[in-house]
């Protein structure tokens, strides 16, 4: 399917199943035109012929077009280049805070989860081990983040633990 045809089956007008108007047509361009990666003037490729990066962010314009009450996102940049992970980050932020969306950011990047949003969890064998939210947070570093882990858990957590999870 299309640039366009996902857009609308995610706005719930049905994709390829049925015609969208020009209005509709030109709205969804003017959104695609907001992540700025000249998507707008591509809306009739097929998605299959973009790269990670701009699928990702396709993929979470479409999973905001109709505002949920909770975004989950499950390692949304793992598979990107830093360079595009970070843009898509910011495109998170940026549409999460213009909807007001309250997210669940799944990942195993210790960086990220201390950068974005307001709290973090860490699990282990599907327990909450810690839980760090406010002042506590604030000014928490990878290595301060990963010392209360080992003093909670009673172990280390290094790098390549965490880069090889599942």
């Amino acid at each position: 399917m299309t640039i366009e045809e996902n857009l609308s089956l995610a706005a719930g007008h049905g994709g390829w199943l049925s015609r969208v108007s020009k209005k509709e047509k030109e709205e969804l361009r003017e959104r695609v035109a907001l992540l700025n990666m000249g998507l707008e003037d591509r809306m009739n490729a097929p998605v299959g012929l973009l790269s990670g990066g701009q699928r990702q962010a396709l993929t979470l314009l479409m999973a905001t077009i109709n505002p949920p009450k909770l975004l989950l996102l499950d390692e949304h940049t793992a598979a990107l280049d830093p360079a595009t992970s970070e843009k898509v980050m910011e495109l998170t932020e940026k549409i999460a805070s213009e909807n007001k969306l309250t997210c669940l950011v799944i990942t195993h990047n210790m960086y990220a989860a201390l950068q974005q949003g307001n709290r973090t969890l860490m699990m282990e064998n599907g327990q909450i081990v810690l839980d760090i939210a406010g002042s506590e947070r604030e000014n928490l570093t990878v290595e301060d983040l990963l010392l209360k882990f080992k003093n909670k858990s009673g172990h280390d957590l290094d790098n390549d633990r965490i880069l090889l999870s599942e």
